[in-house]
């Protein structure tokens, strides 16, 4: 039972900080205490702040930048929710999920009062939870749960469902979210594929491998937002590239010359 205490879990920073891979593996909600935490699903970019409540939601892409305060560093509270323990639960209701229900990746709570307290309350209880309180953190999990499906009932058509993600459309999926810097493990699970039928069906829709393809796909935007006047340092993270070398010795091997050259 000791494993639910890795599922309470405050966290600090004194620099910015941004995840390597960018992918959500579990379902969770946090709080930040102080700082910012930004997140960016491709789509929508949001910045939370201190006292802000959110929700994100398991097998999703997901960007995450983490800035200190002016007088303090990051801080953050999350509960993560286990498929086990959601499992359990759902059974215990005799629930049946009705239909695969489209969530956005993350979901302002802030503006909710109780999970806002209930937040907060859980900072009361740090050195107990953080000192082997197994019993207590698995109440608390629970307890969560039943705040947020008070809030709305259809998070149980989202949190309920652990099944793994059902096959779609390879070519739409990639085009949408190469620039997220997953394996190519994660984007075949995503996709409903194995990573061998990944590689397979990608060569057969783009008539490369999926590696070189997003290395070249990655680079063509670059070379793109640098002739727009996009600083290199603002581009190269959000590209999928783990740092700005890696990034530069791509980029010249690729076009024979250096992405400073493209600045304005």
């Amino acid at each position: 039972m000791s494993e639910n205490l890795d599922y309470i879990n405050y966290s600090c920073y004194f620099t910015v900080f941004r995840e390597g891979e960018q992918f959500v593996s579990y379902n969770a909600i946090s709080m930040v205490i102080s700082g910012e935490m930004e997140l960016n699903d491709g789509e929508k970019r949001q910045v939370f702040r201190s006292g802000d409540v959110y929700l994100v939601r398991k097998n999703q892409l997901l960007k995450f930048l983490k800035k200190p305060g002016e007088e303090s560093g990051f801080k953050s509270l999350s509960i993560r929710f286990d498929d086990e323990m959601l499992k359990q639960m759902s059974q215990d209701e005799n629930f049946i999920i009705p239909e695969k229900t489209k969530m956005p990746v993350f979901t302002d709570l802030s503006q909710v009062p109780y999970l806002k307290y209930f937040m907060e309350s859980l900072l009361q209880y740090q050195d107990l939870l953080e000192n082997k309180s197994p019993e207590l953190a698995l109440l608390k999990q629970k307890e969560a749960l039943l705040l947020l499906f008070r809030h709305d009932p259809s998070l149980k058509n989202i949190l309920y469902d652990i099944s793994d993600p059902y096959k779609i459309n390879l070519e739409e999926f990639m085009q949408k979210n190469y620039h997220f810097n997953v394996k190519l493990d994660r984007f075949a699970y995503l996709t409903g594929r194995s990573l061998a039928s990944f590689k397979r069906d990608f060569q057969k829709i783009f008539g490369v491998a999926p590696g070189k393809w997003l290395l070249q796909k990655r680079l063509q935007e670059a070379r793109y937002l640098l002739e727009q006047g996009k600083k290199i340092s603002d581009i190269y993270l959000d590209l999928g590239f783990e740092d700005l070398s890696h990034f530069s010795f791509a980029f010249k091997k690729q076009f024979g010359l250096a992405p400073s050259k493209l600045v304005l």
